[in-house]
C-alpha cells in the first residue's frame, strides 16, 4: 500500500510502499476513503509535539470500511467508520475510572503515537471508533473527526455562552460557528488582520461579527475559545470577555503566552484548555451533526499531494479543511 511518512521531524513526508497491516484483537482494518488534514498533523510533522518516533503515518481524522476484522472486535465488513485522535486508553487509571479517559496516563493517540491515515489502509481500535452521520458524504466527514470533536469539546468547556469568541476561523470555527448559532448563541469571529475572506467566510456562516484579532467585539463577550495556537491572544481574549467570562485554549500546541496586568483576570475571569476528546463527546458531537445540517467546507486534495496539504494550512490559505482523498478529487 501506498503511505505517506515522516522519517524525521521539520522533513517532508515521503511516498512509501510498505505492506497492508494486519489487525489484532479488538481492531479493524480499514480502507481509507479520506484523511483531513488538521493543524495538529502540523505540529507532529513540524516536531513541536514530543515522543514523535519515526517513521510515522500522521493523519488522525480517518474515514474508512472495514475490511477485515480482528478477534473480538465488533463491526462488519463494509461498514462506515470514523477513527479519531484518541485511539485506545489504558481503562484503568484515575482518569479513566473518572470518566475522563481523555487524560488517561496510558492513551495512544492516531497519527502521533501509532500510524495513522495518510495511507490508503489504517488499523483503528473498533472501541474508539464512531458511526458517522449519513449526511455527510466522506471527504465532508472527515474534519467531523477532530476539528467538529475539539470544537465541540472546547464549546461545552465554555460554559452557557450566548455571546460567543472564536478566534482563528479555520476548520474547527467553521463547524462550531454553525452549531452554536443553531443552539442560539452570537458568534463573533476573530481573524488573522487584513483576512477579509475569512472574515466574509465567518458572516456567510452566521456570525453575527466578524473583525481582525486584534479588535474588540461590538459586546463583551461570555466566552472566547481560542483556535489559533497564539499565546498573545489569551489577554486579547481576557480583555474581551465580561465579568466570570471565560478562555478556552482549544489547541494541543500553543505559542507562549505572554505576561498580563491582573485586572484582565480579575472579576472571576478564567482560562482553562481542552485536551483530547472522550467517546463521550464524539457519541454526542455525532449526534448533534446528524441533526444540525453542517455545511462542510472542504478542499479535496490526492493522498500523494499531503505534503502540498500541509503546506497550504501553514500558510493559512485553507478555507474549511484540507482532506486527502483516495481516488480522484
Amino acid at each position: 500500500m501506498l503511505a505517506m511518512r515522516l522519517h524525521a521531524p521539520g522533513q517532508p513526508l515521503v511516498a512509501d510502499e510498505r505492506p497492508v497491516p494486519q489487525p489484532g484483537p479488538g481492531e479493524l482494518l480499514l480502507k481509507v476513503s479520506a484523511c483531513g488534514v488538521c493543524r495538529t498533523d502540523l505540529h507532529v510533522v513540524d516536531g513541536e509535539l514530543p515522543g514523535v518516533r519515526c517513521p510515522l503515518v500522521p493523519g488522525h481524522e480517518i474515514v474508512g470500511r472495514v475490511v477485515a476484522i480482528g478477534a473480538g472486535a465488533r463491526s462488519a465488513v463494509g461498514a462506515r467508520v470514523g477513527v479519531p485522535w484518541l485511539a485506545a486508553t489504558c481503562g484503568r487509571c484515575r482518569w479513566c475510572r473518572a470518566g475522563r479517559e481523555n487524560l488517561c496516563d496510558g492513551a495512544v493517540f492516531t497519527g502521533y503515537t501509532r500510524d495513522g491515515g495518510y495511507a490508503e489502509y489504517a488499523v483503528a481500535n473498533a472501541g474508539f471508533c464512531f458511526a458517522i452521520p449519513e449526511r455527510y458524504d466522506d471527504a465532508e466527514a472527515a474534519p467531523l473527526l477532530c476539528a467538529g470533536l475539539i470544537g465541540y469539546r472546547a464549546w461545552r468547556a465554555a460554559g452557557d455562552a450566548v455571546t460567543l469568541g472564536l478566534y482563528g476561523f479555520g476548520a474547527s470555527a467553521h463547524l462550531l460557528a454553525q452549531l452554536a448559532t443553531a443552539q442560539g448563541c452570537r458568534v463573533f469571529a476573530f481573524t488573522r488582520p487584513g483576512d477579509t475572506d475569512a472574515r466574509q467566510f465567518a458572516i456567510s456562516l452566521g456570525a453575527a461579527w466578524a473583525g481582525d484579532s486584534d479588535q474588540s467585539p461590538p459586546e463583551p463577550l461570555d466566552a472566547a475559545i481560542l483556535f489559533a495556537p497564539v499565546g498573545a491572544l489569551v489577554p486579547s481574549a481576557l480583555a474581551a470577555t465580561r465579568k466570570a467570562g471565560r478562555v478556552v485554549c482549544a489547541g494541543i500546541h500553543m505559542s507562549d503566552i505572554p505576561s498580563f496586568p491582573y485586572r484582565l483576570l480579575w472579576e472571576e475571569r478564567s482560562v482553562v484548555s481542552v485536551a483530547n476528546l472522550t467517546r463521550r463527546d464524539g457519541e454526542e458531537f455525532m449526534r448533534l451533526a446528524a441533526e444540525v445540517p453542517l455545511h462542510v467546507s472542504v478542499q479535496r486534495l490526492p493522498l500523494m499531494q499531503a505534503n502540498e496539504a500541509l503546506k497550504l494550512l501553514r500558510q493559512g490559505e485553507i478555507r474549511g479543511a484540507a482532506v486527502l482523498v483516495d481516488g480522484p478529487c
